[in-house]
């Protein structure tokens, strides 16, 4: 079975005015489809793993995937894979946007604050030269803050991606053109925490 373009869990306007309804429509509807497309088309060379989850597609760094389609695999999927999850990890309910529960507690645990954290996951966004994504996540257990570059997915290293923040600059240049900053300062306002915790535990 083909991948597919997942739908936005809401609808283009539903996280204004922090990330603006036409970003949005082009991000989901232009950006990721063409990952999605992408990685089908990479695909249909070897319709055995045509079926498998991207998930299963870019563990221990490609390994189940040939070396003619690896770099496609590894753009278009973590493309895909990154995405589906970024969507996921921002909402417009309120409640759902409480910092709190067990990741809350063991982010203090481990930063000392959640102002130290933000500190540092906002300033691994800021230091990714070109384009990226600034992730926390989960390495043996223990959280972790780094950044990856282009598409690449902490799942190819055996990570567990717990947050994500796609600082391409597709994801904010219509609204906030090279100023990242503002872009990254804004989005912390629609961060689903619930969601982190969901996958925290």
């Amino acid at each position: 079975m083909k991948h597919q373009l997942p739908n936005l869990p809401y609808n283009f306007n539903a996280l204004e005015p922090f990330i603006d309804a036409k970003t949005m429509e082009i991000h989901h509807d232009k950006h990721h489809q063409a990952y999605v497309d992408n990685l089908n088309k990479a695909l249909e060379k070897y319709p055995k793993l045509e079926g498998k989850k991207v998930e299963e597609l870019l563990e221990n760094n490609l390994k189940i995937v040939p070396d003619d389609i690896k770099v496609a695999v590894r753009n278009h999927g973590g493309g895909n894979f990154n995405h589906s999850l970024f969507w996921q990890l921002m909402t417009p309910n309120k409640e759902d946007r409480e910092f709190k529960g067990k990741i809350a507690d063991a982010i203090k645990e481990k930063f000392g604050s959640f102002d130290k954290f933000k500190e540092a996951f906002s300033d691994a966004a800021m230091k990714r030269f070109g384009s990226g994504w600034a992730w926390l996540v989960l390495n043996d257990r223990n959280l972790e803050v780094y950044s990856t570059a282009n598409q690449d997915s902490p799942i190819m290293e055996g990570k567990i991606p717990l947050l994500g923040l796609d600082v391409w600059e597709h994801a904010y240049y219509l609204k906030w053109n090279s100023n990242r900053k503002g872009y990254i300062d804004s989005w912390w306002n629609v961060v689903n925490w619930e969601k982190v915790n969901e996958l925290y535990a």
